[in-house]
């Protein structure tokens, strides 16, 4: 059975990169990838960066006109540095622009996001709450009163609203205990990092599982998903240099070429996709690192949406 058949498939937009990114790029993987038939478009948030990296909510948006079907998502926004308003209006136009096709992922962040942004680190969790009760107020309601710890809102209304009913969904990033905790109750979705390695992916699942089914919800029908930054190549050891480059400049962390990534002719990355939705994932982010557009047709192919 090929693995379009076992799981929903996921293509990373061209975003960040050592070298410029051409626009011409993203206008082409975009509509490849919806023309093949993967489910959704995927970018990080990396705003304060060492190397070139476009703003997610500006590129989804072209990446949405430009195409017709394919979903658009960012995976993940740094919330706790964010003005929930501002975030809440910001992906309810881009699902009204899109025709009900955005997704919002949110996480914490780490502690240089608050140094930089100047945002205290004290109460993030909290503050990430009370922004996503915000948030989904303000998707849903024609007006709201909000009174919490940190935020106050009185007799605020937004619109355009989303399209999608409820809510666009919001995915959840984070491979900390309590963050897949807090997955399994609050988030429509869960997204293991491409930073993070397959062993901690394999050993969170089971985990997010069973706080799913403590919570009453079905984990057969919950988004679990993994990032995996990836090189497809005829030749293992060019697929291999190639992600080793990315993963030493981008992340400058050369062993999660081999610890988080995929690489390899199409039988061995095959193999490896394999052995992830063998550990429970049924959404899968392909993200190739470079050749961009010959990626998405090698991967189709490897998929067998091609």
């Amino acid at each position: 059975m090929a693995l379009k058949d076992k799981i929903t498939l996921g293509m990373s937009l061209p975003h960040r990169s050592p070298e410029p990114i051409d626009m011409g790029v993203v206008r082409q993987v975009a509509q490849r990838a919806d023309a093949l038939g993967f489910r959704d478009l995927w970018v990080t948030e990396n705003t304060l960066d060492h190397v070139f990296s476009f703003d997610p909510v500006v590129i989804l948006t072209y990446a949405a006109a430009v195409t017709r079907s394919i979903r658009v998502g960012v995976s993940v926004a740094v919330l706790p540095v964010q003005n929930p308003i501002h975030v809440a209006h910001q992906f309810a136009t881009l699902d009204y622009a899109s025709s009900g096709r955005a997704i919002l992922g949110v996480g914490l962040g780490r502690d240089q996001h608050y140094t930089q942004f100047q945002v205290p680190r004290e109460h993030r969790i909290r503050r990430f709450r009370e922004q996503l009760e915000l948030i989904r107020a303000l998707w849903t309601e024609p007006k709201i009163s909000y009174r919490g710890s940190l935020y106050q809102l009185d007799a605020g209304a937004m619109s355009p609203r989303p399209v999608q009913k409820p809510h666009p969904p919001i995915w959840f990033g984070g491979g900390h205990p309590d963050a897949i905790r807090r997955a399994a109750v609050m988030a429509d979705g869960w997204m293991g990092a491409g930073g993070s390695s397959h062993a901690d992916f394999k050993r969170s699942v089971p985990l997010l599982r069973e706080q799913l089914e403590k919570a009453r919800r079905d984990p057969t029908t919950f988004p679990v998903s993994k990032r995996v930054f990836l090189s497809v190549h005829e030749r293992a050891d060019v697929a291999r240099d190639e992600l080793h480059r990315w993963f030493s400049v981008v992340y400058r962390n050369p062993a999660g070429t081999d610890a988080c990534g995929v690489h390899g002719t199409p039988e061995q990355v095959c193999e490896r996709l394999e052995e992830l939705v063998a550990a429970g994932t049924n959404h899968l982010l392909l993200n190739p690192i470079a050749r961009h557009a010959e990626q998405v047709e090698a991967l189709a192919s490897i998929t067998g949406l091609s």
